[in-house]
């Protein structure tokens, strides 16, 4: 009887000190929430100058969220209905992409099929106007605006194509962006797909596609997860249920609320446990991304290839506020089937400047795979072969900069009506040297570092006295430098080559044939046919027996 009245008493201690906490925290937010409201009130209305209220306010809000991570935001209705569409990968409007450069807008990207693509909408356009409103020195934001709308409505565009200028209606219609951008054969027994969002319906159209190559004969395949920043947590469980039969644990959470802690599991048979797997990962997949190579390589389902992951293992969940406006919170880690989570960066242990601290190795736990395999947490998830990054030669970040391949190969598509097939083409010497001169006319390579210190140096001299007396030096120097780059475009002639090819093939087989021609050159892809060509080292990897 003493005994259960003493669990008792403690029972009633524990809900009291529960109750007092709660009381504490609710006084705690009471208090700083009339805090904050006084100095919003105080500044609307004493500051010297006018304010506006609810961008002072947005202003606030996000240096407020800025403080816990980077993945914790607040979204006005406006931001609230793009956020809704990204998730969804459903909007009204062409089916195209476009960057701005200076003062115009070109189109990047068209997809297949869509409005733009009906229309004849071509990459390389120049855009002048929209509905008769001239939308040069236009932000981004302000054309995308104007392109997307209601399905059925009629949008006028005024382009500029080498040197013409052309009146393009197209109307818009529901554009659902894929997640598999592309699949295909890489050779008669291996099949390629190209994962590149995780909105509603990824896992779906995985399995679509695996199933299609295997009506093509593979028996081998690659699921290729580079600079895939994630999206739904369900869709990389989704994804992961191709590979892996039903009843499997992919991933769970943990949070303060309940709600925030979950099991995630496969819930159907797998389209195909055994078929060999290679999942190909950059330093760019993140999130849901990591959830299903971590997996793969938990459950020794797949060979891991490429580079260490971002390192993202938190879930966020988007929560409804008031007026129609939303936040994304982070609720919860999430950890793999090992038992690890994968998250580099802590947020709740800053640095004096407000820099997130790394987990050293040093304190990294090792975890187990099915097979007994050794893996880390924390970091992302480290790959079963590396490819180490190549550093990209300077004069080619400078070409890519300066658009100048991109240019050329709109000009190349203007002057011929075909091409050789995507795994056929190959750019000729002849081509190469074509491109050589069109940069020399251009004129226009982006600054390197080093013309950068110059300039900088020029502004300094400006102030100088006699400074004519050096200008024929700097002249010199200037000429120098240009036709280093020149020199730089002929030393890197092949991998400026394959770039440009890959340019020039979208222009023709639009985002699938450049995926086809880079086949013939991509580091990992090459890596994926070797470790497949043989057997016996990828079961060695996967410590099968």
């Amino acid at each position: 009887m003493l005994k259960k009245n003493k669990i008792v008493l403690i029972a009633i201690f524990s809900l009291l000190l529960f109750a007092f906490k709660a009381a504490d925290d609710y006084f705690e937010i009471s208090k700083q929430m009339e805090i904050f409201g006084s100095v919003y009130k105080t500044v609307n209305r004493d500051y010297v100058d006018d304010v506006k209220p609810g961008d002072l306010m947005k202003v606030g809000i996000d240096a407020m969220l800025a403080s816990l991570d980077p993945y914790t935001n607040f979204y006005t209705e406006s931001q609230a209905e793009d956020a809704m569409m990204m998730r969804s990968g459903e909007y009204g409007g062409l089916g195209s992409q476009s960057v701005k450069r200076g003062d115009y807008t070109y189109i990047t990207n068209v997809y297949k099929g869509f409005a733009a693509d009906k229309a004849a909408l071509k990459i390389g356009d120049k855009l002048l106007e929209i509905n008769g409103k001239s939308f040069i020195g236009k932000s981004s934001e302000e054309v995308g605006n104007a392109l997307r709308g209601a399905p059925n409505t009629k949008v006028t565009l005024l382009v500029e194509r080498n040197g013409e200028k052309k009146l393009l209606e197209i109307f818009r219609e529901e554009i659902k962006v894929k997640n598999v951008t592309y699949f295909g054969l890489v050779n008669p027994e291996i099949g390629y797909i190209r994962l590149d969002h995780f909105t509603m319906g990824a896992g779906a159209e995985v399995k679509e596609a695996l199933l299609s190559l295997k009506s093509k004969g593979i028996s081998k395949v690659i699921l290729d997860l580079r600079d895939n920043g994630g999206g739904l947590l369900h869709e990389a469980v989704n994804i992961v249920n191709v590979f892996i039969g039903g009843g499997e644990l992919v991933v769970y959470s943990k949070g303060r609320s309940a709600d925030a802690s979950k099991n995630y599991k496969t819930l159907d048979p797998a389209t195909d446990a055994t078929i060999p797997l290679v999942v190909l990962v950059n330093n760019r997949s993140a999130s849901a991304s990591e959830i299903v190579c971590g997996a793969i390589q938990d459950f020794d389902r797949g060979v891991v290839i490429g580079e260490n992951t971002f390192g993202k293992g938190l879930v966020q969940n988007v929560r409804p506020l008031v007026y129609r406006t939303q936040m994304k919170v982070t609720i919860a880690k999430y950890y793999i089937p090992s038992g690890r989570c994968i998250q580099e960066l802590d947020y709740s242990n800053k640095s004096k400047d407000g820099k997130a601290q790394v987990m050293p190795d040093s304190l990294k736990k090792k975890f187990k795979t099915k097979n007994g395999r050794e893996v880390l947490e924390g970091g992302g998830v480290q790959p079963d072969i590396e490819i180490k990054k190549e550093d990209k030669p300077e004069i080619v970040g400078l070409l890519e900069k300066s658009y100048l391949m991109f240019d050329y190969a709109t000009k190349f598509a203007s002057s011929k009506e075909s091409i050789p097939s995507a795994s056929q083409f190959v750019l000729t010497p002849q081509m190469f040297d074509e491109f050589v001169q069109f940069v020399k006319m251009q004129k226009d390579i982006q600054s390197s570092e080093t013309e950068k210190q110059l300039e900088q140096l020029k502004v300094k001299l400006k102030a100088k006295p006699n400074i004519e007396s050096i200008q024929s030096s700097i002249t010199a120097i200037e000429k120098f430098l240009y036709d280093y780059k020149l020199q730089e475009i002929q030393k890197h002639q092949t991998s400026i080559s394959q770039l440009l090819a890959e340019e020039i093939v979208r222009r023709y087989e639009y985002q699938e044939g450049g995926f086809i021609q880079s086949f013939k050159h991509d580091q990992y892809i090459l890596k994926s046919l070797e470790i497949f060509n043989n057997s016996m080292q990828y079961q060695q990897i996967l410590n099968k027996k």
